[in-house]
């Protein structure tokens, strides 16, 4: 493994190392559920995180927020939902005989959906340009978000009642989908011994804050990115274009959006340059929500058809 050099790089490289066992002892037996996530936060994407209920998908958007030591608010989806509750709107101003604008939950640093999916198509909406340009438009007036700004989105599968599936669109502005599944024995005991204790409820401290964020984004865009891996890159996206089990291959921003949680798993494992098992590693997340089976695979687990899709490339 090549280590970063740098001295003050391999002082943040500790600092990712510390931010990691904290939120490892709020999300327990999820270690790589917990770097995948980090590691799409730190490419600058959005997470969506899909499980059945009770399974920590919210307790792991609260340890990633308060870990990070961001201006967070929560905002519970539901189907009598409104575009306006989300991103916030006009009120007429009596003294100043004007309307002013209101800014909605969506203005702050992370913002968590929960139950994304239990608001119907026209809330979700209301999500789009927030994620994609940072800003939201309303009454004809365009309002910058907060940097930074990320939205972690919790799902329940859709064949749950109440749910509305995410359209496409909207599925692409997230950078990573991650499941959690069951807990293992170790660490659902340890779920049992705690109870009902969520990370809010717990000290974070300052946690890392914005400037040091910052600085470790800047760094993921430094980490140095082979001909020959943008070659792999490639060849997975024309791969997925050809195949016979996705109605449509994957589109140039799912190639950016993995290149970008690449270099970002390799800065968090101390790397300076990207390798194939980065590649690998973040692929599954950033590829399964993207691609949709067709008919004759419809059964068929997406997961599974992305591994076999990667397994039968030559690695580099």
């Amino acid at each position: 493994m090549t280590i970063l050099s740098d001295t003050a790089t391999n002082t943040i490289i500790d600092e990712i190392e510390l931010l990691l066992a904290e939120l490892d002892s709020h999300v327990f037996g999820k270690q790589r559920q917990v770097r995948l996530a980090l590691c799409c936060l730190l490419a600058r994407g959005h997470l969506l995180i899909e499980d059945l209920p009770g399974m920590g998908k919210t307790t792991l958007a609260h340890a990633l927020a308060g870990s990070l030591g961001l201006e967070f608010n929560r905002l519970q989806f539901t189907s009598d939902l409104l575009p306006a509750d989300v991103i916030g709107g006009s009120i007429y101003d009596r003294e100043s005989q004007q309307f002013r604008f209101h800014p909605g939950p969506v203005f702050t640093q992370v913002l968590l959906a929960d139950e994304i999916n239990r608001a119907s198509p026209k809330a979700q909406s209301a999500l789009l340009e927030a994620m994609e340009e940072r800003q939201v438009s309303s009454d004809g007036q365009t309002h910058r978000l907060p940097e930074p700004f990320f939205v972690i989105a919790t799902q329940n599968p859709t064949q749950l009642i109440g749910t509305f599936p995410l359209p496409e669109s909207q599925l692409d502005r997230f950078l990573m989908r991650l499941e959690l599944g069951y807990p293992d024995h170790a660490a659902e005991r340890e779920i049992l011994r705690r109870g009902q204790q969520r990370p809010l409820d717990r000290e974070f401290g300052q946690g890392l804050g914005k400037n040091r964020l910052f600085a470790l984004q800047l760094l993921v865009e430094k980490v140095h990115v082979s001909d020959a891996i943008l070659d792999y890159i490639q060849l997975i996206l024309d791969a997925s274009r050809k195949d016979s089990a996705f109605i449509q291959g994957l589109s140039p921003r799912a190639g950016i959006g993995l290149l970008a949680a690449a270099r970002a798993w390799a800065l968090i494992h101390g790397r300076k340059l990207v390798l194939p098992e980065d590649i690998q590693a973040v692929a599954p997340g950033i590829l399964v929500h993207r691609l949709q089976a067709t008919t004759d695979h419809a059964t068929a687990d997406r997961d599974q058809l992305v591994n076999k899709l990667l397994q039968r490339l030559p690695v580099p």
